[in-house]
């Protein structure tokens, strides 16, 4: 299966998601690998900022932008971060 396909799959439910990873373990890519990574920070964001009362409206709001603008660099094959998504690639570099 191509990267790209990966990369967007990563991103259309949590489901998507695990399907996207457990594709991934079998052969490694590097353009999926750095989406699925990248998604799983952002839906994680996404889950404390709506705890937060008074940021979870607008935070919602920018984490979807950052979600969407995620998708067209997945569908353009383009390996760049949303903001602070460089932590992302951190934290979550064993994936």
């Amino acid at each position: 299966m191509d990267a790209r396909v990966k990369a967007i799959i990563a991103h259309l439910t949590p489901v998507g998601w695990i399907v996207a990873l457990l594709l991934n373990l079998d052969r490694r890519d590097e353009l999926s690998s750095f989406f699925i990574r990248q998604t799983l920070g952002l839906w994680m964001a996404g889950a404390v900022i709506s705890w937060i009362p008074v940021l979870n409206i607008f935070g919602g709001l920018v984490i979807f932008a950052f979600w969407i603008l995620s998708l067209v660099y997945a569908a353009q094959g383009t390996m760049k971060t949303v903001p602070f998504g460089e932590y992302f690639q951190v934290w979550f570099s064993s994936l």
